[in-house]
């Protein structure tokens, strides 16, 4: 997936089932030429389960993100593109993955979400809960909280 001015994929993980994940996140994981991983052995679990074995796997977490984000960013900047993920869900969320995507956005490195399956809406659906009125009100206390 070499091209002109590289890419980074944020690509979301099964938190459970290693089923629970996109056509496109394994589109995306088998393309890329680097994969920054929080938990390498979780990572290689993932792809050695659908059999990924192109990308270069990296480790990419809190004790190294100040090292490792400068040879991400050249490698993007280089053409090459990177999926960050992490050790489940989406990336970004209590990982450094914040840390890397500031830095791609800094540098004019274009910033890509693959979304994935939502534990948090799959929990509320199936709660009994009445969700024509409750999913409002969730809404709204989100956009309440992240004016804080």
């Amino acid at each position: 997936m070499k091209q002109e001015g590289g890419r980074l994929y944020v690509v979301s993980t099964p938190i459970g089932n290693l089923e629970d994940i996109t056509l496109r996140a394994l589109r995306v994981l088998k393309e890329v030429e680097i994969i920054a991983a929080e938990d390498t052995r979780r990572a290689r679990q993932l792809l050695a389960h659908y059999q990924i074995k192109g990308p270069i796997l990296t480790s990419y977490h809190d004790h190294n993100k100040e090292r490792k984000t400068p040879i991400l960013v050249r490698q993007m900047l280089s053409g090459h593109s990177v999926a960050v993920v992490s050790d489940a869900g989406t990336p970004g969320i209590s990982d450094p993955a914040y840390f890397l995507v500031n830095h791609a956005l800094k540098s004019q490195i274009p910033v890509v979400p693959i979304p994935g399956a939502s534990a948090l809406m799959a929990a509320l659906v199936v709660s009994g809960l009445p969700t024509d009125r409750q999913t409002g009100r969730f809404c709204r206390l989100i956009k309440e909280v992240s004016a804080l």
